[in-house]
């Protein structure tokens, strides 16, 4: 059975690499909870991609609605919030693992640069 209407999100794995010294990268998850988005939506994004009219910042804030497994530094789990929304969005690399991490969610392929 096939039902038009889902849910208004869905959750998601997303993997970010951080560089470390050796010329080693380092991998940490976290569960992100994306908004579901139309298709003429996506459509858009694309567009505005291609005329690089939006950064994956911007596009994390709009698709990015929760999470599960985002900690501070003393190991503490943060709660979603618009406040700790833009401290995550402000560490470098992980806007780009987001953006990354929704289109492959859509298309099941890696987003191309």
């Amino acid at each position: 059975m096939f039902i038009i209407k889902k849910s208004e999100s869905y959750i998601w794995p997303v993997v970010v690499k951080f560089p470390m010294s050796g010329g080693r990268h380092a991998e940490e998850r976290f569960d992100a909870e994306f908004k579901r988005v139309t298709n003429s939506r996506i459509r858009e994004i694309q567009k505005q991609i291609e005329k690089e009219e939006i950064s994956d910042i911007d596009l994390a804030k709009e698709i990015l609605v929760g999470w599960k497994g985002v900690h501070d530094d003393e190991k503490n789990e943060m709660p979603f919030s618009i406040e700790n929304k833009e401290q995550l969005l402000d560490v470098a690399l992980v806007a780009s693992a987001i953006v990354t991490a929704f289109f492959e969610s859509i298309t099941g392929a890696k987003r191309k640069n």
